[in-house]
């Protein structure tokens, strides 16, 4: 705090500023905006779910899509066994 006044005692608040700014911009583009990125892909993906796809859990639960829908999607994990998750629980399709 100390030595924010004395940089606006000087007049040089401005650059005195300029590494925390680029400091910010740094960490936006590493960090923030990849991971916006990666979650809209990720909700592109939710929304194409379609019956017949191969998909994997967060939890590591392999499976086929039977049925989506609104916000649930039914797969099938092995013979005559069926479960329900929450469609924001497919963590990937499998190709």
């Amino acid at each position: 705090m100390f030595f924010l006044m004395q940089i606006a005692q000087k007049g040089n608040f401005f650059v005195g500023m300029m590494p925390l700014v680029l400091i910010f911009i740094i960490f936006y583009l590493l960090l923030i905006a990849p991971q916006q990125r990666l979650r809209k892909e990720h909700q592109i993906m939710l929304s194409k779910l379609a019956k017949g796809d191969r998909v994997v859990t967060n939890g590591g639960i392999y499976g086929t899509v039977i049925e989506v829908k609104d916000n649930i999607v039914v797969l099938r994990i092995a013979e005559n066994t069926k479960i329900e998750i929450q469609k924001e629980a497919v963590a990937q399709k499998i190709k």
